[in-house]
């Protein structure tokens, strides 16, 4: 890769690592060479002293076998080992001496202890120069370093992975197969770009990936990389943009051409949106002057494609609203394929590849699961399956239960339980008539979901909970199933006031939910006749990929009245409805809260058989 990179912090400890085993040979060296000297000093270090001339005398009389001169010291050995020891001047010569005798078979021995420690003597010079020389070389790294970055400042941060390290493939993706099959177009091409051409088919040169955070787009970049057996260049939006004026431009650049050199290939932009908003200051984003210029050489490199070229541009955002419409002209990201959060078929699935590798028991209920994910997306499911092997394991399990998957999915989706909050009696009692509340309305509701669950274990800001999940994917939504919803979420206040004559703060989500519900019904889906057909207030957000929309305006003061007075009167309207109800089975709500009061946690199959009398999972209808 061409991209300056950091010293990995290993080469630092490499080097002292280097410097110290140095240091150590040099320190047993100097110890190995010197262990003889230290020998001999040890061996004559209690000779007695002893007059020049009477070592001489003896010299001449023959009653030494050696003679040792060692610098201005003279050591004499006689016959029997014993030693003695005298001094001399220090420009004394052997001759001068008188140790010259040729008749004299005396081993006369004269130790230059100055050539023998040269080494060491030039040795701390010598260190001294190389310590010099060292930071020279250092500070010259430094500078060449310095200089490489600055030099490499516009090259391209993507990451490459090569077709042996993408290991992802279609099967392990799951729930979506209509964009697998939108996408095996540009797996064939890349395989085999030559029948296409041949036929004068052009396959697209940009693929948009579109869908709310956690639908698998980035899984499914890697996959078609996967498939396709092709190098994958991956970077996000973003590490294009940086505080200079035209580096985001040079990235686009080297990126296009490291891509060219390793055709066939696929680059991949994740969060385009961060570098591709409308241009200009009427965009969302405002002027931008290295964003656009960024986003002009991304356009312009898409369009320098040369036939043949088998570079594939796919990018991931859940922004397409954002997005200047020049990137979405055909020729560029002429292709959407959008990934929407998984269907029931779809969540089984993608449960079961994520519990591949895990421990399963028998009685784990992959459909049953699915059925009470709704809403949740790949990444929920994944992170629902992973929670669950954290449960077995705290559990002592060697494999996961049904009841971990359970557990781990309300964990998910509601928060963990707060066993540790402790309700005074009238807080938990008024919760338990809250939370049935909700319960019996939604059960007399024909229109509303099933119930599923209800509990006043405290989970996240919430002190009770009650679940209503539906009994199969829906795509549109009825007006009178809203009025039920809107009931529905203020039947726990209808349970305060009847029971308490009072009320609470408890409600307080219930009605900013019911108020939006009825909101949306006058503003956007044209449910009011005063009203008429008309949408009002002007969307700045993309609705359909779950992202809440902020609204501007564009409506009269006279119609913004006639929407609240509609807010009004379906709140209104539902929730005396939702108190009649209750004022009707008043005796089994304070039967079923004793109930509830003991349990903590009731299954939809236990208020059934408490509340009608019998083990049915049916609603019962009003009349």
């Amino acid at each position: 890769m061409a991209t300056a990179q950091r010293r990995p912090p290993g080469n630092r400890s490499q080097w002292l690592l280097s410097l110290l085993l140095f240091f150590s040979l040099l320190s047993l060296s100097f110890y190995y060479l010197t262990q003889p000297q230290r020998a001999r000093e040890e061996e004559f270090a209690n000779a007695p002293q002893v007059p020049i001339s009477e070592i001489v005398s003896g010299y001449r009389e023959r009653a030494f076998t050696r003679i040792l001169i060692r610098d201005n010291k003279i050591f004499a050995v006689s016959a029997t080992g014993a030693v003695v020891q005298s001094y001399k001047e220090a420009l004394d010569t052997v001759s001068q001496l008188g140790f010259t005798d040729a008749d004299n078979p005396t081993l006369v021995e004269v130790e230059n202890r100055e050539a023998t420690n040269m080494f060491f003597a030039v040795l701390p010079d010598l260190l001294f120069f190389l310590l010099i020389i060292g930071g020279i070389v250092w500070v010259f790294r430094g500078i060449a370093r310095s200089q490489s970055t600055a030099l490499s400042f516009g090259k391209s941060r993507a990451r490459v992975a090569d077709a042996r390290q993408v290991r992802t493939r279609f099967k392990d993706v799951a729930g979506a197969d209509e964009a697998k099959e939108e996408l095996v177009e540009v797996v064939d091409f890349l395989k085999n770009p030559k029948k296409y051409i041949e036929i004068g088919a052009k396959i697209p040169k940009g693929v948009l990936l579109v869908g709310p955070p956690g639908t698998g787009k980035t899984l499914m970049a890697r996959a078609v990389a996967g498939e396709a057996g092709v190098p994958f260049f991956s970077i996000a939006g973003s590490e294009f943009v940086e505080m200079f004026v035209g580096v985001g431009a040079s990235r686009v650049r080297d990126l296009f051409q490291r891509a060219k050199r390793n055709a066939p290939c696929i680059i991949f932009i994740d969060e385009i949106d961060a570098v591709g908003r409308q241009r200009g200051g009427a965009g969302f984003g405002g002027g931008h002057d290295e964003r656009e210029q960024t986003l002009n050489q991304i356009l312009t490199e898409m369009d320098g494609f040369e036939q043949g070229t088998n570079v594939i541009v796919m990018a991931a955002t859940n922004r397409p609203d954002v997005l200047d419409v020049a990137l979405l002209r055909p020729g560029r990201f002429d292709r959407r394929v959008f990934l929407d959060k998984p269907d029931l078929a779809a969540r089984e699935l993608i449960l079961e590849v994520h519990g591949r590798n895990k421990p399963l028991l028998k009685t784990v209920n992959m459909h049953e699961i699915a059925k009470q994910s709704v809403g949740l997306t790949g990444a929920d499911l994944e992170n629902v399956m992973n929670e669950a092997a954290i449960f077995a394991a705290k559990r002592g399990r060697k494999s996961i239960a049904h009841q971990d998957l359970v557990d781990a999915l309300e964990k998910v989706t509601v928060g963990p339980e707060r066993k540790s909050r402790k309700l005074q009696d009238r807080e938990k009692e008024l919760t338990a008539y809250h939370e049935l509340g909700h319960a019996i309305v939604g059960h007399l509701c024909e229109e509303s979901d099933k119930l599923h669950k209800i509990s006043i274990v405290s989970r996240g800001s919430a002190l009770g909970m009650t679940w209503f999940l539906p009994e199969e994917d829906t795509y549109t939504v009825s007006r009178q199933k809203f009025l039920d919803e809107i009931c529905g979420l203020l039947g726990g206040r209808a349970a305060e006031e009847l029971i308490f004559k009072d009320i609470t703060t408890g409600a307080s989500n219930d009605i900013e939910r019911a108020s939006q519900i009825a909101r949306n019904m006058a503003m956007r889906y044209g449910m009011d006749k005063d009203l008429g057909l008309v949408s009002y207030g002007e969307k700045q957000g993309s609705q359909s990929l779950g992202i809440d929309p902020g609204q501007m305006r564009n409506y009269s003061e006279h119609s913004a009245q006639k929407i609240d007075a509609f807010v009004q009167a379906t709140i209104s309207r539902e929730y005396e409805r939702a108190l009649g109800l209750l004022k009707k089975h008043e005796s089994k709500l304070r039967e079923i809260s004793q109930i509830l009061l003991k349990k903590e946690t009731m299954s939809v199959e236990e208020f059934v058989e408490a509340f009608d009398g019998k083990p049915s999972g049916k609603k019962s209808k009003e009349v």
